[in-house]
């Protein structure tokens, strides 16, 4: 089951830094698991939503370039406070450096001036057809949906990037 974690991205400056929502409802499936009486958001998803923001900055920043943008390491991962619904976590994640391989990048994520959850992050980037050359056709479909997904996150987010 995958999650979507980021409502809506506010600012994004391509290779440098982007600043994005997650508006916590009741409503979300896992709260009624997490926890019984006392709904928050899991830990690992807030940890997630930070990744999911980086995933974007990474996209945009290599013009969609590849279909997967995964975590490979997360760092200095602190936790400051329940997220609660009713609540927004803003979620701002700086990319520090890029190699060929990986991307690394700064994030937090805070509920008004409140930090909730910090980390360094590690996202490797890479194309199913990279290790097989028959899955070039899935890259450019799932590279197509998540340029559809980020559009409708990004609706009026000057970002730099081609069109």
């Amino acid at each position: 089951m995958r999650f979507t974690l980021i409502d809506r991205v506010l600012e994004l400056e391509p290779g440098v830094r982007i600043v994005a929502v997650k508006n916590l409802s009741l409503a979300e499936e896992y709260l009624a698991d997490h926890f019984p009486g006392f709904p928050v958001m899991p830990g690992v998803l807030m940890l997630e939503a930070l990744v999911q923001a980086g995933a974007w900055l990474v996209r945009v920043t290599e013009q969609f370039a590849h279909s997967m943008v995964v975590l490979k390491e997360a760092r200095n991962l602190r936790y400051a406070r329940f997220v609660e619904p009713g609540e927004c976590l803003r979620v701002v994640v700086e990319q520090l450096d890029a190699s060929a391989e990986e991307v690394r990048l700064r994030g937090e994520g805070r509920v008004g001036e409140e930090m909730a959850v910090s980390a360094r992050l590690v996202l490797a980037r890479y194309n199913l057809a990279d290790g097989d050359a028959s899955r070039a056709e899935a890259d450019a479909v799932v590279c197509q949906q998540m340029r559809q997904q980020f559009d409708l996150l990004s609706s009026g987010v000057g970002t730099g990037r081609a069109e």
